[in-house]
């Protein structure tokens, strides 16, 4: 993984508005890489404390971070509800980039 896959990535999850998820699968689409969710979910694994990354989540609307806790509240700060590691009205709750940038 280059630093300028890494800078895209950053640059779409910082996007993604309060109260909305979106999943590793449709970053990796919009930045050109359809087949690469893996490969955002590892640049995901340094950020600021500020960094919105649990808005992202896996494609079944699944959280998969290894801090499922913090990334619960914070969903949660934003009235997004989980309920056993899963994002309630993912659906709904979906924001894709390739539609809303």
């Amino acid at each position: 993984m280059n630093d300028l896959f890494k800078q895209q990535v950053f640059e779409i999850i910082k996007l993604i508005p309060s109260g909305r998820v979106t999943s590793y699968g449709a970053i990796a689409k919009a930045v050109g890489y359809p087949n690469h969710a893996r490969h955002v979910g590892n640049a995901l694994r340094n950020y600021d404390e500020d960094f919105p990354a649990h808005r992202v989540c896996s494609s079944s609307g699944k959280i998969t971070a290894n801090c499922l806790h913090d990334f619960v509240v914070k969903l949660g700060e934003e009235g997004v509800e989980v309920k056993f590691n899963k994002i309630q009205n993912f659906k709904t709750l979906f924001w894709n980039p390739l539609q809303e940038l």
